[in-house]
């Protein structure tokens, strides 16, 4: 079973290379922010709670993701393993998921991937995006800015956990789509061997 962190700010690009590293490993990703526009949309309760910081460009709290979480990886799913899309993003979220892959799966982190992408760039992306997205937080460019000083604020300590694992790779996420999954692919093919 092959279980990936993929790591970086948003507008990274983690949706974009999720989807090839799907095709490539047959892996389901599990996507905390589409678990949150899932749960949000059908105003779950966790959804709603969700929404209000997601709103304010915050971080939703560690229980209602883990929860969140949880419950799709409970979903039946003929897979390879799971790509874990922005989440942890904290050492406390790291040593939860590591106790979840343990329990449900006997399984450990394989590699987290990290898509480094400056700042300027990210801004871009994402105000580009909220025009066809229909996202709040993709449309603001002070809540935009908010979140990525909130993941770098939030996450530098995750990147210290996994490389103390020595399951830590950093890839430049700016280029083209395809040289960038090739790098993906062998980090992962490197702890395959």
């Amino acid at each position: 079973m092959i279980n990936l962190v993929l790591f970086g700010p948003p507008g990274s690009g983690k949706g974009t290379q999720a989807q090839n590293l799907i095709a490539k490993y047959n892996l389901k990703q599990i996507s905390t922010g589409d678990l949150f526009r899932y749960n949000i949309k059908n105003e779950t309760e966790l959804g709603k709670l969700a929404k209000s910081y997601i709103d304010k460009g915050e971080l939703v709290p560690d229980q209602v993701t883990i929860d969140m979480l949880v419950d799709e990886l409970k979903k039946p799913a003929d897979v390879q393993g799971f790509i874990f899309d922005g989440f942890p993003r904290t050492t406390p979220q790291a040593e939860v998921l590591d106790t979840i892959v343990k329990d449900l799966f006997n399984e450990e982190i394989t590699i987290t991937l990290s898509l480094k992408v400056e700042d300027e760039v990210l801004v871009e992306r994402l105000c580009e995006r909220g025009k066809t997205s229909g996202r709040v937080d993709d449309s603001d460019e002070s809540i935009i800015r908010n979140r990525i000083k909130e993941y770098y604020a939030k996450t530098a300590e995750v990147a210290t956990y996994y490389q103390a694992q020595d399951k830590f790779a950093e890839i430049n996420g700016v280029g083209d789509i395809q040289e960038i999954s090739e790098k993906l692919y062998a980090e992962i093919d490197k702890v395959l061997a």
